[in-house]
């Protein structure tokens, strides 16, 4: 499910894990480069996480043939642990992801500001599969 207002997009899945496993899968640099691409063709080999108000990130993404690769990065505005992940990335747009606790699962929602190069639909569909790959890599771990 996903839902966009002309500023921001918004992805968002339950997992079928509590919090504290989510919070752990989402933010430990081990974990992160298990499951942040959106397509099996993509890895992430790489991933730094200083996981607090103030601290930095930042994730290497890069075709698994060797052709292509970026750094995924930014700055963390407000971290509430088990709750809430705020940060500006390099190029100054703003993410917001919440962690909700429903019982045994967990609902992460990203509402992101777009970026002006691909269009919405892409963007919200990268997104999407990204978290996507999450929920499958924490729920089978």
């Amino acid at each position: 499910m996903s839902t966009e207002n002309k500023n921001t997009i918004s992805v968002e899945s339950t997992i079928h894990a509590p919090v504290e496993k989510v919070w752990e899968y989402w933010t430990a640099p081990e974990h992160i480069t298990q499951w942040c691409f959106a397509t099996p063709e993509w890895h992430a080999p790489e991933a730094q996480n200083d996981v607090r108000t103030g601290g930095k990130f930042s994730t290497t993404m890069a075709a698994r043939d060797g052709s292509f690769s970026f750094d995924f990065g930014g700055v963390y505005t407000d971290v509430k642990e088990h709750e809430l992940i705020e940060y500006a990335l390099t190029d100054n747009r703003k993410v917001k992801i919440t962690f909700s606790a429903e019982g045994d699962n967990t609902k992460v929602v990203e509402t992101f500001d777009p970026e002006d190069t691909n269009p919405l639909e892409m963007q919200r569909g990268g997104w999407q599969a990204i978290l996507d790959n999450f929920r499958k890599y924490t729920e089978a771990n």
